[in-house]
C-alpha cells in the first residue's frame, strides 16, 4: 500500500510539473489567435498567412528550445490554420523536450550537443519546407482560418453578442476589412469585440486544454510509474536490429519520460546514434496531445502521426547506413 501511495504521489508531482509550465504558452497563443480572429481584417490575416512561408525555418529554431511548450503552441496554431503544416512538422521534429537537460546534467561535450541539435534543426527545416512545397503543388495550402472551429469545440461563446456570427461563426472574419477597401464591402453587421471578450475566450480555451493535458498526462505518468522507465528501456534494447523502429514508437509517447529514456540509453551506449535520432525526432512531447485535443479531424491527426514516425525512422536508418556518429 505504501508503494502504491508513493507511485501515485510521484505521478501527481510529475503531472503538475509537466503541465503547469504550459499554461503561459497556451494562454498567450490563444490570446493571439482571438485577437487575430476578432481584431483584424481579411487583408491582415492573409498577410500573416503569407508570412508563414518562412514558418519551417522559424519553427525549427524555436523547437530546439528545451521542453515541449512550443510544440504545444504549434499544434494549437495549426489547428486554427494560422501556420502551415510544414511549420508544424518543423517544430515537432526539432523539439528536444528533456534531451538537452539530460545531456547537460551528464556533462556531454558541447560539440556533441550542438551537432545533435543542429541535425534535428536541419531535418526540421528540410522536411518542413518539403511538406509545404508538396502541399502547394497539391493545392492544399489555402485552407481558411479555423479559429472559430476551436471556439465552437470549447463553447467559449465569443460571438454571443452577434446573432449573425452565432449562426455562422465563419462570418467573424468578414467584420474587419481594411479601410482601403471599405467602399467595396458591406459593413452592415460590423462590430467591435472588446478585450474583455477576447481575454475571456482565451482563458476558456486555456483552462479546457490544460485540463485535458492534465488528465491524460496523469494517466500516462501512472502507467509509466507502474511499469517503470526500465521497462521502456528493455523494450528498446530487446531487438538491436529493430531499435530504430522501436525508438520511434517510444518517441510517440506524449510524455517527457520518452525523451529521458532515449537520451539516457544513448549516453549509456545501449542505443546507437540512429535509434537515438529516430526517437528524438518523433518525440514531440505534449504537442501530440494538444493536436488531438485541438484538431478534431482524427484522420488528419493519424496521417500526421504516421508521417512523423516515418520521418524519424527514415533519418534514423540513414544515420545507421552511413555510420554517422555524434
Amino acid at each position: 500500500m505504501e508503494d502504491f501511495g508513493h507511485i501515485i504521489g510521484h505521478a501527481v508531482e510529475h503531472t503538475f510539473a509537466d503541465t503547469l509550465y504550459l499554461i503561459p504558452f497556451l494562454f498567450v497563443t490563444y490570446l493571439a489567435m482571438e485577437w487575430l480572429e476578432h481584431k483584424t481584417g481579411s487583408k491582415t490575416q492573409e498577410a500573416v498567412r503569407r508570412a508563414g512561408a518562412a514558418g519551417p525555418a522559424v519553427g525549427a529554431l524555436v523547437g530546439v528550445v528545451p521542453q515541449c511548450g512550443f510544440s504545444a503552441v504549434s499544434a494549437t496554431l495549426w489547428a486554427g490554420r494560422v501556420i502551415t503544416l510544414g511549420t508544424l512538422f518543423a517544430v515537432f521534429l526539432s523539439t528536444s523536450d528533456e534531451m538537452l537537460p539530460i545531456f547537460l546534467a551528464e556533462q556531454v561535450p558541447l560539440p556533441t550537443i550542438l551537432k545533435i541539435l543542429g541535425v534535428k534543426l536541419m531535418i526540421g527545416m528540410v522536411m518542413g519546407f518539403l511538406i509545404d512545397a508538396v502541399m502547394r503543388i497539391a493545392r492544399r495550402d489555402n485552407d481558411p482560418l479555423r479559429i472559430h472551429e476551436l471556439c465552437e469545440q470549447d463553447s467559449c461563446r465569443c460571438e454571443e453578442d452577434c446573432a449573425e456570427c452565432g449562426e455562422n461563426p465563419g462570418k467573424v472574419y468578414e467584420h474587419f476589412e481594411d479601410e482601403a477597401c471599405a467602399h467595396t464591402h458591406d459593413h452592415s453587421h460590423d462590430h467591435a469585440f472588446g478585450w474583455k471578450i477576447i481575454l475571456k475566450s482565451a482563458l476558456a480555451h486555456t483552462v479546457q486544454v490544460t485540463a485535458f493535458i492534465l488528465v491524460i498526462t496523469l494517466a500516462l505518468n501512472l502507467a509509466i510509474e507502474g511499469i517503470g522507465e526500465d521497462a521502456l528501456g528493455d523494450f528498446l534494447v530487446a531487438n538491436e536490429s529493430a531499435s530504430v523502429f522501436l525508438a520511434g514508437l517510444v518517441g510517440l509517447v506524449p510524455n517527457c519520460a520518452a525523451s529521458v529514456v532515449i537520451a539516457q540509453l544513448y549516453l549509456d551506449g545501449v542505443l546507437g546514434a540512429g535509434a537515438m535520432l529516430a526517437g528524438l525526432l518523433v518525440g514531440a512531447g505534449v504537442g501530440l496531445l494538444v493536436l488531438a485535443r485541438s484538431n478534431r479531424h482524427a484522420g488528419q491527426n493519424m496521417v500526421i502521426v504516421c508521417a512523423l514516425y516515418a520521418t524519424g525512422v527514415f533519418w534514423g536508418l540513414l544515420v545507421n547506413v552511413f555510420g554517422i556518429a555524434f
